[in-house]
């Protein structure tokens, strides 16, 4: 979808403008994909990193068509920080610097709380430690800088809701929810930062990351377009939460639910007791608007 003028405007106030760098991790396709295209549509140079090379290297010409002026690839594991240096210092030369950044690159191989250790450490090495090494080591120079820019951090709302079923995810995306918040504080309290942080939560979009092997999107997910283009539509209006509905679910729902999660500390409710079988009647209560405050 196109942005309208007003749109663009306000997305140029945030160093959006035809000329400026834009860098996305994990970029090869979907949500990372999907983000790339539009600020290539927006006039920006790309700088588009991921682990899987063949793929990139396809991202970088769809990228290239979207719009970008320049397009450059770089392979890297954003678990690894030194290779993440190099490849910052590498932006810097060709490129001056990077506006903005999203720290988007995530793996979903499944967890179980008493799982394999090294399973536990690579998914927090990819979707907690990536996200911490591109903004240390991203940031400083972009504030040096003196631009206009953002930095967009990819979360979940399992990182906030925290469902039962895949626990190291959780812990990584409420880790992630945790550090972007501090990460803007930290920005608005700094002389001379013309950056905000900003929390991207997905709804559910159909990418390699959850597809399971199907190839047909579900009728309840959105593709990663869209959920992109509402990405910059909330960007524009200045949001920290970006939280992003779907086809399933609303934004109304969205909030229960998370009112709810919050609900189980200030009512000492036991943890997740949205799937407690002694709560089960009083969230659907609860979620149904038949109670209109969350129960103790």
């Amino acid at each position: 979808m196109a942005l309208n003028d007003k749109t663009v405007s306000n997305l140029a106030e945030k160093g959006m403008v035809p000329g400026a760098v834009a860098c996305i991790t994990g970029a090869a396709d979907g949500i990372g994909l999907a983000c790339a295209k539009q600020f290539a549509a927006l006039g920006l140079n790309v700088v588009a990193l991921d682990i899987n090379a063949e793929k990139l290297n396809a991202a970088g010409a769809e990228i290239a068509r979207a719009g970008a002026p320049e397009v450059a690839t770089h392979v890297v594991d954003v678990s690894d920080a030194n290779a993440l240096q190099t490849v910052e210092s590498d932006i810097a030369a060709r490129f001056g610097g990077t506006d903005i950044l999203v720290n988007n690159a995530g793996i979903q191989p499944g967890s179980d709380i008493f799982g394999p250790l090294a399973n536990w450490q690579r998914i927090i090495g990819v979707n907690l430690w990536g996200v911490i090494n591109g903004s240390q080591i991203f940031a400083p120079r972009m504030i040096a800088r003196g631009r206009p820019g953002a930095i967009i951090n990819t979360g979940s709302k399992q990182g906030i809701t925290t469902p039962p079923g895949d626990p190291c995810y959780n812990v990584a995306k409420a880790g992630v929810k945790a550090f972007t918040e501090a990460l803007e504080h930290e920005l608005r309290n700094t002389d001379g930062a013309h950056l905000s942080a900003h929390l991207l939560i997905p709804g559910f979009v159909f990418t390699a990351l959850n597809a399971h092997g199907r190839t047909e999107k579900p009728t309840g997910a959105w593709t990663p377009d869209q959920m992109a283009d509402f990405a910059m539509q909330r960007l524009a209006k200045g949001d920290f939460y970006i939280l992003c509905p779907d086809n399933d679910v609303p934004r109304d729902l969205d909030e229960k639910r998370m009112t709810w999660a919050m609900g189980d500390i200030t009512k000492n409710r036991p943890p997740l007791s949205r799937w407690h079988p002694d709560y089960t009647k009083a969230f659907e209560a609860y979620i149904t608007g038949q109670e209109t405050v969350p129960p103790p």
